[in-house]
């Protein structure tokens, strides 16, 4: 039997529209109704050029399609509909370069000649979705297995063929072997077959374009992509292995061991998060997290066991990865998966955001795809999955915190990250992470915000009532600005993550009264103001008279040069930079939101004289004018030097200087 591909029921006779636009002069009168007949000779092409974007996608669907089959077979046989033996439903995978074909070969339901000219000579009628529908209920276990929703996988093929066989032989008692061909054109062969096994045979002449698709490697990289947790073990190629002689040993007493080939069996029909979390043991998901990323030595701090079915049905494992500072190259961790089959590792929409950091699997039929199952739609269920994930994550925390805090506390600087963003980008993250997000200070102690506040708010309070947050992001660097605030008694945290900037900017308006300052954006004292003030043993007319010889060392677009009342115990002159304009400036360079000309601007610093040191008055007692530069000279670039701003020719000089002085 010959014929053309139907896309759907032919039109009945004078219903057909045709696509050019009536004159002006023609109106319709009466209502018409018809069924629109698209023709095969037209879509064809654009099935075979732009059904998936990726053509390499065509495997996963023929081999889904082999896995929709046997897993339908299953489903008929729990029901007592098919009583003959299951035997071997192993999927394979064969390739043969030499007659240039790749055959996907199942032992599944198999189809008779009138499910072939119903299933595959009518693009786009589904007949997974058509055994889910018939069977709803009976089997719920076995059909929600089911993988293929549109209809359209198998024509993928013709992606990568320019010929495609099918040779089938249906599970049905009595049933004749049917074989049908196609080389890409509407018309099609459909007659008897010879096929002796239950299952089915599909045959891909592969084209002189696509013969990279007869290369062994080639496959196999696309059948561990794709197909690597399918439910039903596929077979391609063979693998060397040793195996033991029984009985046998060498002179030295020892095993000895033969070569042998085996069939090679791409991949684990039973993956982790399809088990019971009850039924696993922390070794079970490290073994699992190998498994999914087997060039990573490092193991996850934890993991979160996603096991939902109401009101959507979700399951997954997520893991937690040491993650520091460059977490950007982390993203794109997380495999999605529809049935155990992989559909794509951009899972914005599916995973918050802030969560895309996190490494794993999330497996959904419930999340809809388009027939590609590379882009997700829009879709009310994805928000849901979204907000259930981001609680789960929080709820595992929370425990984590409450259950261990000590615990909690060691991996702090490896999970604050994920925390970080995740308060900065979820309203209702925030709002459950504030029972367990911490505060670390430079002694190392760890406090949440309620209890940081009750541990500041009394010595930490400026005269107009705010409470303020000393921190630094470089214990190392800013060592002479932290140990300044700790000899006054204060406390100062520790803020040297990647997002902080963005964190501190995101908490400063939920918390009341209050505000940071990093410890270098000005004077100690300045940064926590009381009502008493530090009397100055300069008058103004000698700082006037001193300002010039500082203004003379030091770039003036990018310093400022004032003189503050300070303890005689601080340093003479000290590098600040005011908290506002860096960090906002930090902000843009990471990604400020607006922020972008801050990231342009030219960096801007105080220097600041302390008008009580003794050597400052000294300066200024001082009759020789070059002895005044050179003081003056050496104190500023040892502030500059303190800051790391004293390079090249200027760090040079101040070595070679330094030397001099000394002899």
């Amino acid at each position: 039997m010959k014929g053309g591909l139907p896309i759907c029921q032919p039109a009945p006779a004078g219903t057909t529209f045709e696509t050019r636009r009536p004159s002006k002069s023609k109106t319709f009168r009466t209502m018409q109704k018809g069924k629109i007949n698209v023709q095969t000779e037209n879509i064809f092409p654009i099935i075979k050029k732009f059904l998936y974007s990726d053509h390499e996608i065509f495997l996963r669907e023929l081999v889904s399609n082999a896995v929709d089959a046997t897993q339908k077979l299953k489903a008929l046989a729990s029901m007592g509909e098919f009583t003959g033996e299951l035997g071997n439903t192993r999927i394979e995978i064969l390739l043969d370069a030499k007659k240039k074909t790749l055959t996907i070969r199942d032992r599944g339901i198999g189809m008779t000649a009138d499910e072939v000219d119903r299933y595959i000579n009518q693009i786009a009628f589904s007949s997974a979705e058509e055994f889910v529908n018939k069977y709803k209920g009976k089997t719920e276990a076995e059909t929600t297995a089911i993988i293929g929703h549109f209809g359209l996988g198998f024509y993928s093929s013709f992606m990568v063929s320019d010929k495609v066989e099918i040779h089938t032989l249906s599970h049905k008692p009595d049933a004749e072997p049917v074989r049908w061909e196609c080389d890409g054109s509407p018309d099609y062969t459909l007659e008897p077959g010879k096929k002796k096994e239950r299952g089915t045979d599909i045959i891909l002449h592969i084209s002189d374009e696509s013969k990279d698709y007869l290369e062994e490697y080639k496959i196999l990289e696309l059948l561990k992509k794709y197909c690597k947790f399918l439910p039903v073990e596929i077979e391609f190629g063979v693998e060397k292995t040793r195996e033991k002689i029984e009985g046998k040993k060498d002179k030295d007493g020892n095993d000895e061991y033969k070569e042998v080939e085996k069939p090679r069996v791409i991949n684990n029909p039973l993956p982790a998060w399809t088990r019971k979390p009850a039924d696993m043991t922390d070794e079970d998901y490290k073994k699992f997290y190998n498994e999914l990323y087997p060039y990573t030595f490092e193991e996850p701090l934890f993991h979160i066991h996603l096991n939902v079915d109401y009101p959507f049905n979700l399951t997954g494992i997520l893991y937690f990865p040491k993650v520091k500072d460059k977490f950007e190259i982390q993203k794109n961790k997380i495999q999605l998966y529809s049935n155990q089959v992989f559909v794509t590792d951009q899972v914005e929409g599916v995973v918050p955001d802030f969560l895309t950091l996190l490494h794993g699997v999330i497996d959904s039929p419930d999340i809809p795809l388009n027939v590609s199952r590379s882009y997700l739609q829009s879709d009310p269920n994805v928000k849901k999955i979204s907000g259930h994930i981001a609680k789960k994550v929080a709820d595992k925390l929370e425990e984590m915190f409450k259950n261990d805090r000590e615990a909690f506390e060691k991996k702090w600087n490896d999970i604050k990250v994920f925390i970080a963003y995740g308060m900065i980008a979820d309203t209702k993250f925030y709002e459950r992470a504030e029972k367990f997000c911490l505060f670390q200070n430079t002694e190392e102690k760890f406090f949440t915000f309620g209890e940081y506040k009750e541990h500041i708010k009394e010595n930490q309070t400026d005269k107009e009532k705010n409470l303020v947050y000393l921190y630094t992001n470089n214990p190392v660097e800013q060592h002479a600005y932290v140990e300044a605030a700790r000899e006054r008694g204060y406390d100062v945290l520790i803020m040297d993550g990647v997002l902080d900037s963005h964190f501190i900017n995101n908490l400063e308006p939920k918390f009341e009264k209050s505000k940071f300052v990093r410890v270098d954006a000005d004077v100690i004292d300045k940064l926590i103001e009381k009502d008493q003030a530090i009397a100055s043993k300069l008058s103004d007319e000698q700082k006037e008279k001193l300002k010039p010889l500082f203004e003379e060392m030091v770039d003036k677009t990018s310093f400022h040069v004032q003189f503050e009342n300070m303890s005689e115990t601080d340093q003479p002159v000290i590098i600040t930079q005011t908290e506002f304009m860096r960090r906002y400036k930090e902000m843009s360079q990471l990604g400020g939101g607006g922020m972008g000309f801050m990231g342009s601007m030219p960096d801007s610093y105080n220097l600041v004289v302390n008008a009580n040191h003794p050597l400052i008055g000294r300066i200024n007692d001082e009759p020789e004018e070059e002895n005044k530069k050179q003081v003056v000279k050496q104190l500023t670039d040892l502030a500059l030097l303190s800051q790391g701003l004293l390079k090249g020719a200027a760090l040079t000089q101040f070595i070679r200087r330094s030397v001099d002085m000394i002899d």
